[in-house]
């Protein structure tokens, strides 16, 4: 089992920049691969990024890429996203996740592990 906990969110004017962070605690021995979802009212969750264990590859969405980058500390068993250049469609409950299959998450949006979401309100 592994317990996901984000931190981070919050109230910005479009533009602005943001950064989330997750903190994994139980079971982070095995090498999860850790991902960002956002889920906007009245739509389905949605795959934001998603990074290896080792951090050197990563998955971005379309609407991401550019703006969002994922990062990770296994120190510190935390997995961060750094959002820039905020727009008010950004607006969403945003989660932490963890799977061990990069396919699962970044494809098929899927993971065995989530944590409860943090709010993130742009203001246009």
């Amino acid at each position: 089992q592994v317990q996901l906990v984000e931190s981070g969110g919050g109230l910005v004017q479009a533009g602005g920049s943001l950064r989330l962070s997750c903190q994994a605690s139980g079971r982070t021995d095995n090498r999860y691969i850790m991902g960002w979802f956002r889920q906007a009212p009245g739509k389905a969750r949605e795959f934001v990024a998603g990074i290896t264990w080792s951090g050197d590859s990563t998955d971005y969405a379309h609407s991401a890429k550019g703006r969002f980058t994922i990062s990770r500390d296994n120190a510190q068993n935390t997995v961060y996203l750094q959002m820039n250049s905020l727009k008010f469609e950004d607006t969403a409950v945003y989660y932490c996740a963890a799977d061990l299959s990069r396919v699962r998450m970044a494809v098929r949006s899927q993971s065995d592990y989530w944590g409860q979401g943090t709010q993130v309100t742009v203001s246009s």
